[in-house]
């Protein structure tokens, strides 16, 4: 039996399909506020903070292990619905939230192993979610281009493990934008014009555990780049989740925006 932790986006429901398909057995927690999973009879809804119940919801249906996907949206403390054993492990989530997003998902990993439950790879099942190292538009990245692509794929290895950068916007080997807790759609939002023609970096952090958080990119995507004149954008093969695959990759041709995975 696999545990599947849901939140928002159209991620976990791919996801589900997929463990449908291969007809395997499965328990959903429910963290979406619009309760999207209610119908399914496998489904049960959770607050966040409710970690314990989430536990033992797991625990009673034999749940060795499980697969995180979609956003959960953080509350604010006041109003986070926490459980008895969730009171027990907040401490720890507390001191590994002055570290970053990574840090709160490296604890949670550990908690559940502790409990001998543990964690797969969010697209295990759904490896058709990823690309293969290559280029995957009609326009490929010119001699200068991948001089800018070099640049930013060494500042983002040299950016803090812990933080929540997983993107940058780069031109000319200067980085005119990193991402914030706000997440790239905000990032792409605050680009000037002047910043037309640059390349859109996204990749995993430096040691992310990539089990859990995978950088995603979609349809939505390609419409702010094209926005925003931005002639590309780069990925990490095998590891990025690319939603609304032959959509965007079809817009990306006709916009004459490369996307290439290294």
């Amino acid at each position: 039996m696999i545990g599947l932790i849901f939140g928002e986006t159209d991620l976990p429901k791919l996801i589900l399909k997929d463990i449908k398909k291969k007809k395997l057995k499965y328990k959903i927690a429910d963290l979406t506020k619009s309760q999207f999973f209610k119908k399914d009879k496998n489904s049960k809804k959770f607050f966040i903070g409710q970690f314990g119940s989430i536990i033992d919801f797991l625990k009673s249906n034999n749940c060795k292990q499980v697969i995180f996907a979609g956003k959960v949206q953080k509350p604010n403390i006041k109003d986070i619905k926490l459980d008895l054993k969730g009171l027990v492990y907040l401490p720890k989530i507390i001191k590994a939230a002055r570290r970053g997003d990574a840090a709160i998902l490296k604890t949670i990993i550990n908690i559940l192993k502790s409990k001998k439950i543990s964690v797969l790879n969010s697209i295990k099942f759904s490896k058709h979610l990823t690309l293969k190292k290559g280029v995957h538009t009609k326009i490929k990245p010119k001699k200068i281009d991948n001089i800018d692509i070099n640049y930013g794929v060494k500042f983002l290895k040299k950016t803090n493990p812990y933080s929540f950068v997983q993107a940058v916007i780069v031109k000319n080997k200067k980085v005119l934008q990193t991402e914030s807790r706000s997440g790239t759609e905000m990032m792409l939002k605050k680009i000037k014009s002047k910043h037309e023609n640059s390349i859109l970096i996204k990749l995993p952090k430096p040691k992310q555990d990539l089990r859990i958080d995978l950088p995603t990119i979609g349809f939505k995507t390609l419409k702010y780049c094209k926005l925003k004149k931005i002639k590309g954008i780069v990925l990490k093969s095998k590891q990025n989740i690319f939603l609304d695959q032959i959509k965007s990759i079809n817009f990306a041709n006709k916009h004459k925006i490369f996307i290439k995975a290294i």
